[in-house]
């Protein structure tokens, strides 16, 4: 369970970022709709590819959906849709912290029980080892007092 939501904090701390460049590129490309000179700009096409391109200005955006899906929003839309998976991620972000914090203090709490258990069984266990230690002496004294016998 640790390890799930250790994976998804890592997975949603992946995602913030891209998602944030994409909104502000959104916000960007929307402040640019009024001007009639494309702008000039250079693109990742992977890590070691890049290229250069001219974007007109536009009221249609082009987002990644996942699983090879792009759908084509209008740049209004584009941002609120964005701004709300920005949102929804980092409220996700803060309850998985929040959770995995709390499972910490379980397992802490549950480690500390345990060793407290069997520290108690092991001083419960030397207790009745003494008890039978002394009753074998008290047993022992009682025998070797009486004294040979007609005496």
């Amino acid at each position: 369970m640790e390890q799930n939501l250790q994976r998804r904090v890592a997975g949603l701390k992946d995602k913030l970022p891209d998602i944030q460049k994409t909104l502000d590129t959104v916000q960007f490309l929307k402040l640019r709709t009024d001007e009639s000179d494309p702008i000039e700009t250079t693109f990742e096409l992977n890590e070691t590819l890049h290229a250069r391109a001219e974007i007109p200005p536009t009221d249609e955006i082009y987002l990644w959906l996942g699983a090879n899906v792009m759908l084509a929003y209008p740049i209004n839309e584009a941002e609120a849709l964005l701004s709300t998976k920005l949102k929804a991620a980092k409220t996700s972000l803060s309850n998985c912290e929040e959770d995995l914090d709390f499972l910490r203090e379980q397992i802490t709490a549950s480690r500390a029980s345990s060793i407290a258990r069997v520290y108690n069984w092991d001083v419960v266990q030397k207790r009745k080892e003494k008890e039978e230690e002394d009753k074998q002496k008290d047993s022992r004294k009682g025998k070797g007092a009486e004294g040979p016998p007609g005496g």
